[in-house]
């Protein structure tokens, strides 16, 4: 009887308990629920903010598209321009050279109507050696210098050897012993290697 009795005063705590149980986590759920209804409301201020980001990065991206545009067309403007005139210094490079030797032609004219008009040898002898000194000396004046090689141990950095002969005296052996054709230095430069005879 004791024990019957017992039995039936333990069913209903136990299904208190599982009310109790039930009604927390109905609790929960709608604490759940409430705080994911919350987090579905948009917030009008950080959209704003957001809205103003976007439109400081649009003008930053505006203005550097603009900057690189304007480089770009004054980098094309600039090769252009470049070009004209690396071909203008092209077509007179020699322009300078070419305007000193004029008077040098001027005086070659005058030699050969000389030559044609003069019976005296020594007389156009003088005159040619006065045109081919003055020749001489514009192109000296430009930077033009001749290659000293007779004489001089063989270089090939600077001497083209024609042939080479065999010479009785040591001392000129892997020297020049002739020069067929001069050398020449621009402003320090080699321009012309010297076409020369090597003793053997």
């Amino acid at each position: 009887m004791q024990e019957q009795n017992k039995a039936t005063l333990e069913e209903p705590v136990d299904q208190v308990n599982n009310t109790s149980a039930n009604k927390e986590i109905l609790i929960n759920d709608d604490n759940t629920e409430n705080i994911d209804s919350t987090t579905d409301f948009a917030d009008p201020l950080h959209d704003t903010k957001e809205e103003n980001e976007l439109d400081k990065l649009k003008t930053e991206i505006d203005l550097y598209k603009d900057k690189y545009v304007r480089l770009f067309a004054e980098f094309d403007n600039y090769k252009r321009r470049n070009a004209k005139e690396r071909i203008e210094l092209i077509q007179t490079a020699g322009k300078d050279v070419i305007t000193s030797l004029l008077d040098v032609l001027d005086d070659c004219d005058r030699a050969e109507k000389q030559i044609s008009n003069s019976n005296d040898i020594d007389q156009v002898k003088q005159g040619i050696q006065l045109v081919f000194n003055k020749l001489r000396n514009t192109l000296q004046a430009k930077g033009l210098k001749a290659m000293d090689s007779l004489d001089s141990e063989f270089d090939v950095e600077k001497h083209e050897a024609i042939t080479d002969v065999d010479v009785i005296e040591k001392s000129k052996k892997g020297k020049v012993v002739d020069e067929i054709v001069k050398g020449y230095y621009l402003n320090g430069k080699l321009i012309r290697f010297a076409k020369v005879v090597v003793g053997k």
